[in-house]
């Protein structure tokens, strides 16, 4: 039951950070003062949280595949667990820094491209996860 509740997150989460990003450039025209609509203050949290369910059950995943022969649920598993740890580590960069407007290493067009990219890799890796997540408790695995 626990892996359906979590599957279904991954996936709700995946369709709401897919549609926003989508979306957002209709509703919010993006300033200096405000390049990002407020709506992505509530959509964060959910994302790290996304993440992190993300990378647990793909390192299960991948724990459980083996690794003596290379075959569809090894590349899967692998890629999963890898892509979230990529996706998570660009992700708490770009959050952290925009939570702390005193880092100004990189400039907003930089921040801007990351958070572009982490998005469309939330909505693939969170999508998939959470797919197979409601599909293999459905079959009790």
């Amino acid at each position: 039951m626990l892996k359906k509740i979590c599957g279904l997150y991954l996936f709700a989460v995946a369709v709401l950070v897919a549609v926003h990003t989508v979306v957002e450039p209709l509703y919010h025209a993006s300033g200096p003062g405000q390049p990002y609509s407020p709506f992505w203050t509530i959509v964060n949290p959910l994302t790290a949280l996304a993440i992190v369910l993300g990378t647990v059950f793909s390192y299960t995943r991948k724990t459980g595949a083996g690794g003596e022969t290379v075959t569809r649920e090894f590349l899967t598993a692998n890629t999963l667990f890898y892509g979230f740890l990529f996706v998570g580590i660009m992700f708490f960069w770009n959050w952290f820094n925009l939570l702390n407007p005193a880092f100004t290493a990189i400039g907003e067009d930089t921040v801007s491209l990351v958070w572009i990219v982490v998005d469309a890799g939330v909505a693939l890796l969170a999508g998939a996860a959470g797919i197979h997540l409601l599909r293999s408790g459905a079959e009790g695995g």
